[in-house]
């Protein structure tokens, strides 16, 4: 089997491919990634001497590189991660949004609907369904109600793929996630910005009160649902995937300085006092939370990891990895990127 994989240097993309890679001894690979600013080749050095594993520097904005490689490649089957997915960042920046995570998602249609046995999964996000109250649980047949660019502009990309597999018959399956934590993460995003600052003491930015609720998966539980989809799930179906694990923000950034704290023999109220509470950012979603009933009935997938256990494994991985934090916050590691992959 041949397994084309979009996105594959971000932080869900490489963690798929450290888990397939070695797991799929039938298959072979190929990575195509723009590698912007959250992407990290590095990341994947334990896989980069595999011959059953290469890289391709291919941005899927371009159309032509996209159908270059494709049929180059012929793949059997496209895991599509490449996205621009940063709320904040597509508030000041939408533009982006839409080039990489529709048109991109469309050159990639374009390029794989040739072959009517190819499938294409695509990898989405529950912030294309809104913001629930305090009670009940996104479901499959959830409206999509997107607050933000970036959800908006994923909520477009999957009524494409959907479109594609109505009007072409082109195989698709997608999945919808909750919010991913673990290794490789950018440190942008809630886990490893939390975890970071508590170890270099800077303050804990919180936004609005704090209260809004996430259902957090841990990376390697949401790849291994990837894989359960792929082998299992119907063609043209689509399943959201969560950890079980709702907890307000405030809660995510205590439970982390307890962690820091613990690990490096510090005293947690010092960490619990770099606490700052900023403005909210414009529409934000008060709570998420997945019902997973489907993957797990029809695919036999459920999180091996609870918020615990998962957040303990996290902050455990950015204590050791101290270098590729160094590398992906480096203007030398963009320099590296530009001396082996050339200028964007």
């Amino acid at each position: 089997m041949k397994v084309l994989v979009t996105g594959g240097a971000g932080f869900i993309g490489a963690n798929f491919l450290l888990h397939s890679v070695p797991a799929r001894r039938n298959a072979q690979f190929l990575n195509l990634d723009a590698l912007t600013y959250a992407a990290n080749p590095k990341s994947l050095a334990a896989i980069e001497d595999d011959a059953r594993y290469r890289f391709e520097r291919v941005d899927i904005t371009d159309g032509e590189a996209v159908r270059q490689s494709v049929d180059a490649f012929d793949p059997d089957l496209i895991v599509h991660f490449a996205a621009e997915s940063h709320v904040d960042r597509s508030i000041l920046g939408p533009k982006q949004f839409v080039r990489t995570n529709i048109e991109g998602t469309f050159n990639l249609l374009e390029a794989c609907r040739a072959r009517p046995d190819r499938l294409f999964h695509h990898v989405s996000t529950d912030e294309v369904y809104g913001s629930l109250g305090d009670e009940g649980f996104f479901t499959e047949d959830t409206a999509y109600d997107p607050s933000s660019p970036y959800s908006a502009s994923k909520a477009a990309s999957d009524h494409l793929v959907r479109a594609y597999h109505r009007t072409y018959g082109m195989p698709v399956k997608i999945t919808n996630c909750s919010n991913n934590y673990g290794p490789l993460q950018f440190p942008e995003k809630l886990v490893p910005l939390m975890i970071l600052n508590a170890v270099e003491g800077k303050a804990l930015p919180i936004y609005g009160t704090g209260l809004n609720v996430r259902d957090w998966l841990y990376v390697e539980d949401h790849c291994r649902a990837i894989w359960a989809v792929i082998d299992k799930g119907e063609v043209g179906e689509t399943y959201n995937v969560g950890g079980h694990n709702e907890n307000t923000n405030i809660d995510v950034v205590d439970t982390l300085c307890a962690l820091v704290a613990e690990a490096l023999g510090k005293e947690k109220d010092a960490l619990l006092d770099l606490k700052t509470f900023v403005q909210d950012r414009p529409g934000h979603d008060h709570r998420y939370a997945i019902d997973a009933s489907k993957i797990e009935r029809e695919c036999h997938w459920k999180p091996a990891e609870s918020f615990e256990t998962g957040m303990k494994k996290t902050v455990a991985w950015y204590l050791e990895h101290r270098e590729w934090v160094h590398d992906v916050r480096s203007g030398d590691y963009k320099r590296w990127i530009e001396a082996n992959y050339g200028a964007r």
